[in-house]
């Protein structure tokens, strides 16, 4: 008997159709996939589910009773709980105080007994064998990967019967991934249904018992996980047949050294790093995650303190904050790690976000030209094809793919012709995983250089033409050609070797 039955469901944003028509069922004891693009209705059909949104149409049943939530208190009442991919913890709190927000264990005098929510906290940690974060640790001073971590214990704090996990290993390193799979057939053995969003094929291959795939809002097919291969799905997905993933891998780099970093260091982790990256390459960063990639790219930046030497085509360069390296044609530009938390404003319009970093480029005077604006913001969307309604439409609206590409549009506006890339396709649907691949090798094809790290090795292999390797804030090897393999850039991440 299905648990969950999801019937007809619909919901529109004004003129934008998000669901059309959907249907969903999913059984308890079972790991459940959702997939389809960015864009597909998945993180709406979910949003209802944890009663973030309301439905205009269609029912909703929950153990064969009507369910139709208004509030996500609604939800959990319900036993139904969401963990997004964007994140809603509250930084000034510790992790113990964000896992138990609302549901503190009170004294008679409604005091918070903190000594007992230590306890559960350290209870529910043990039980489901966490990765160790400090309970007192205010979240703030914790990575992306362990905010990710919190808001998982956050999730599975009410006890629910039914949990949701919106790309949550998207931000895990491998070691932390494999744990949250293994959590969700633990989870699974305890009767309780999951339902997992994921673009990481390999994932839903471990764990999913059935998968329902949507597209345009609507339910394209449901299907045995073991009863449908990866082709059948992306074509389910998309709609048409992904002729390749990656692009053809053509050289386009010169002899010429866009970025030359010697002797540098960033924050606490990067250590006396020195390479070049050269005009029209794709330079990539490996190693496994938490290793000081992030500190890297932060420091190049100028948003994270460094010491030692950049030079920018040939003239040295002292960056200490964004504003430096913002410096047209000759700077750096950054396609963030969070990005909702530092890429996109989420509550202004794809036109605001484009031309937030380039304003002056159309005022003069203190005078906006806005026909100039709208032009080259229209010319942006159409490039990227960003399925936006208008371009006035809020950035938060949009799916997470389409985010990404405004975020890309905002670096590309910028005319800056060396881009850091941090993980550009995390959380992001294999049709614009390759869009953002072709884009990245148009872009070197036209002079562009381009650092980019990658948290899937795959992606690193097939991609760039060459790939530094860092193990504990250190480069440990530049691999290109045959070297530049998966097992080539493990070996490196793993072992004392070093490779040339």
């Amino acid at each position: 008997m299905e648990f969950l039955d999801v019937s007809g469901l619909t919901k529109r944003y004004g003129g934008i159709v998000a669901l059309s028509g959907a249907n969903f069922s999913a059984r308890r004891g079972e790991v459940h996939a959702l997939l389809g693009e960015n864009g597909a209705g998945k993180s709406t059909l979910i949003q209802i589910l944890a009663g973030a949104v309301r439905h205009d149409g269609g029912t909703i049943a929950v153990d064969g009773r009507p369910y139709a939530p208004s509030n996500p208190d609604q939800a959990a009442a319900t036993g139904i709980a969401a963990v997004f991919q964007e994140l809603s913890l509250i930084p000034d709190l510790t992790v113990e105080q964000n896992i138990w927000f609302r549901r503190e264990t009170l004294s008679p005098l409604r005091m918070v007994r903190r000594g007992e929510m230590r306890k559960r906290t350290l209870a529910l940690f043990e039980k489901y064998r966490f990765p160790d974060i400090p309970p007192e640790q205010e979240v703030r001073r914790l990575t992306l990967a362990e905010r990710q971590i919190v808001e998982i214990a956050k999730g599975l704090a009410a006890n629910p019967s039914i949990l949701i996990l919106d790309e949550a290993t998207s931000a895990l390193p491998a070691r932390e991934a494999e744990w949250l799979l293994g959590l969700t057939r633990q989870l699974a053995s305890e009767n309780k249904l999951v339902i997992f969003i994921s673009h990481r094929m390999a994932e839903v291959r471990n764990i999913a018992d059935r998968l329902t795939i949507f597209r345009n809002g609507t339910t394209v097919a449901a299907h045995d996980a073991r009863a449908v291969s990866d082709d059948e799905i992306v074509s389910q997905m998309l709609g048409r047949k992904l002729d390749r993933l990656y692009p053809e891998r053509i050289a386009t780099a010169t002899d010429k050294i866009a970025l030359r970093v010697r002797e540098f260091s960033a924050g606490k982790r990067v250590h006396n790093i020195s390479f070049d990256l050269r005009e029209g390459e794709v330079l990539g960063i490996g190693g496994l995650q938490g290793h000081g990639q992030r500190e890297l790219f932060q420091g190049l930046f100028g948003s994270t303190r460094s010491r030692g030497s950049i030079e920018l085509w040939g003239k040295s360069a002292s960056i200490r904050n964004p504003r430096q390296a913002l410096i047209g044609r000759d700077g750096l530009a950054l396609v963030p790690e969070d990005r909702r938390g530092q890429g996109i404003l989420l509550t202004k319009s794809v036109r605001e976000n484009l031309t937030i970093s380039v304003i002056k480029r159309f005022s003069r005077f203190g005078l906006l030209d806005r026909r100039k604006e709208q032009d080259l913001v229209q010319e942006m969307v159409d490039f990227l094809r960003i399925k936006t309604s208008t371009p006035e439409q809020l950035a938060g609206t949009l799916s997470g793919g389409n985010q990404q590409k405004v975020i890309f549009g905002k670096m590309l506006l910028t005319e800056a012709r060396i881009l850091l890339l941090y993980d550009p396709t995390r959380g992001v649907d294999v049709g614009t995983k390759g869009e953002i691949f072709q884009l990245m090798r148009d872009l070197a094809a036209k002079g562009y250089s381009i650092l980019f790290y990658s948290s899937d090795l795959p992606e690193l292999v097939h991609v760039a033409d060459r790939v530094i390797v860092m193990r504990n804030g250190e480069m440990v090897a530049t691999l290109e050609g045959e070297a530049n393999s998966e097992e080539g850039i493990l070996r490196a991440a793993v072992f004392d070797t070093m490779a040339a």
